[in-house]
């Protein structure tokens, strides 16, 4: 008699946590490098462009943050003939608004627009009667995104466009601006860490594919019927009265997702399995020592190598999804294993719809 270590993965369906952890408000602080380049003056290959960043964020919403940032850049560019290399030195310090269009998916883009004071501190100038050092506003406008890595660290990738007030800050007068204005462009690349949160967001969605508003209804006491009448006794009597207790590892050593169907011959996953596939991904992200071979099934219906490449696609739209929630794909394996291993009765409809399932086996 085969035997099966079943787990069903239903439990903290409600919990709305996810790789980001997305809460209604959070602390951040940021810090990474900078390159920045001037729009309206002459660069070549020999300038040096560089700088760093450090910003303090209050998160309000899922969607809307403030960010405190500052920055120092050190900037270069050519002008005239003979060659006059001008250098800025800059200090900054900028507030923005951000506005975060995807809020709930591991890599969630943003847009952001602001305004603060640089103090530049010019080396070497081309109009020889600018002072050397001098304070201006500007504004700032870019998109960035944010790469989970933990559910504290992110990684910050962003583009930004900046505008001064006046024509000084490059070291020249007259040559370059835009409506008498210098402006230089910053790409940005950091670390972000989530140092203080709030109450975990009720705004995202558990699983894609449904809307906001629509309930999936699930009979769980069907499913829990279906499990008791297949589950063969002999393993119960075994476990109970002829073995020593499991333990913990060999419990786990096979996860049954019961509950995860596909459209009919088809690898399109159906949304009432979305909570279960969910609460897989949250389980494996709890675990990163887990390493499981996802394990498609199908009943005996139409040819053995047409199921056996059929379910080979099941587990692979298995293994996306729970790639897409944060899982490494190193830690995953997709096998197809068509009709093979029957748990049910293949002659009753519920039988083959017990066969028709994604199993987990720890590796």
């Amino acid at each position: 008699m085969k035997k099966v270590f079943l787990t069903i993965i239903m439990s903290s369906l409600l919990s709305f946590s996810i790789l980001a952890q997305l809460a209604e408000n959070s602390w951040v602080v940021s810090a990474g490098g900078i390159y920045p380049r001037f729009v309206n003056v002459n660069i070549t290959a020999t300038n040096t462009n560089y700088g760093g960043f450090l910003s303090i964020q209050r998160n309000f919403t899922e969607h809307v943050g403030l960010r405190l940032t500052g920055s120092y850049l050190h900037l270069e560019g050519e002008w005239g003939t003979p060659v006059i290399t001008s250098e800025t030195n800059a200090l900054l310090g900028s507030l923005d608004v951000l506005y975060y269009l995807v809020p709930c998916e591991s890599v969630s883009p943003y847009l952001y627009v602001g305004g603060g004071i640089n103090y530049r501190m010019l080396t070497n100038k081309a109009t020889a009667t600018l002072d050397d050092n001098a304070a201006s506003a500007q504004m700032n406008a870019g998109l960035g995104l944010e790469w989970g890595l933990t559910s504290e660290l992110k990684l910050l990738t962003e583009a930004a466009y900046h505008l001064n007030s006046n024509s000084e800050f490059d070291g020249a007068i007259g040559i370059g601006e835009i409506n008498g204005k210098d402006s230089y462009m910053t790409v940005k690349v950091g670390i972000l860490y989530y140092f203080s949160k709030g109450e975990p967001s009720k705004y995202c969605q558990l699983y894609s594919g449904l809307a906001a508003e629509r309930k999936v209804q699930i009979d769980y006491e069907r499913i829990e019927e279906i499990v008791k009448r297949y589950i063969p006794r002999e393993v119960v009597k075994e476990v109970v009265v002829e073995k020593p207790a499991e333990t913990e590892k060999t419990k786990a050593e096979k996860w049954i997702l019961v509950g995860v169907n596909f459209e009919f011959n088809s690898a399109k996953i159906t949304p009432e399995s979305y909570p279960i596939l969910y609460d897989a991904a949250k389980t494996l992200l709890q675990n990163p020592n887990l390493n499981v071979e996802i394990q498609g099934y199908t009943d005996n219906i139409g040819s053995e190598a047409y199921n056996k490449k059929l379910s080979q696609k099941r587990a692979e739209a298995v293994k996306n999804y729970l790639i897409s929630k944060g899982v490494s794909a190193n830690r995953l394996k997709a096998v197809g294993y068509g009709e093979a291993n029957p748990i049910g009765d293949n002659n009753t409809a519920e039988g083959r719809a017990m066969n028709r399932r994604i199993e987990f086996k720890i590796q």
